[in-house]
């Protein structure tokens, strides 16, 4: 299974927000078995989210949409949702009971605060009050980290895919120096490996064939010089 996450918001490429929702996002996609194959950061307007909804929502099995839900007036990603679906937004009136059921009525509510894509079923947001929806392969989650995580836990089960296994073997050698052996694992093991520099160099085995995982960590253990 493959995925694209895309997230809302003018703070987080104007640097005053860490995006830490697809960091997040990947770390729990991973661990489903789920490939993320793009993370794309999207400003608040209409026509660019609804623009890369549509692109990757033909192009990938799953896409996870972060930010742009609630009551203010630069929330527009349910608008942008249902543009993507040539849809409109509707009140949902599941999503108004659930309000209720919270003690917020209706009255009390700002505008468009139950209204989703036609078609969309609503996530219930369990620590918030901006709803959520999925809406064929496109789930729409708030940006609040807490709020997002909790929601997602609702609908994890909806992403699954071939587990993956990762084993990390750390070298004391520069990064330039290792080319010839990153070279031969990758020829001779059915794996990927990434290397990342630091303090010292982790190479990262990663795999769904837990042998083949295991064997090219031990091969690299033997054949790069270790961290004292």
């Amino acid at each position: 299974m493959e995925a694209a996450l895309v997230t809302i918001g003018d703070e987080i490429l104007a640097g005053d927000t860490v995006n830490t929702n697809a960091a997040w996002l990947g770390s729990e996609l991973r661990d489903c078995g789920v490939t993320v194959e793009r993370m794309t950061v999207v400003p608040d307007r209409v026509a660019d989210i609804a623009r890369v909804v549509n692109e990757y929502r033909a192009e990938y099995d799953a896409v996870v949409v972060t930010g742009g839900l609630g009551p203010t007036h630069d929330d527009v990603t349910m608008e942008a949702v249902a543009t993507a679906f040539g849809t409109e937004l509707v009140t949902d009136e599941a999503a108004l009971s659930w309000l209720r059921e919270r003690g917020y009525p209706a009255d009390d509510l700002a505008p468009g605060t139950a209204k989703l894509p036609a078609r969309a079923e609503l996530l219930r947001n369990p620590v918030g009050v901006a709803p959520g929806c999925v809406i064929d392969s496109v789930y729409v989650l708030p940006g609040v980290p807490e709020e997002m995580e909790a929601m997602f836990d609702r609908v994890c089960h909806a992403f699954d895919g071939e587990t993956q296994h990762v084993e990390t073997v750390e070298t004391s050698e520069p990064e330039k120096a290792l080319l010839d052996r990153i070279a031969t694992v990758r020829e001779r093991f059915d794996v990927t490996l990434g290397s990342y520099p630091g303090e010292t160099v982790r190479l990262r085995v990663r795999g769904s064939d837990l042998e083949a995982v295991t064997a090219a960590a031990d091969w690299l253990r033997r054949h790069v010089d270790r961290p004292e």
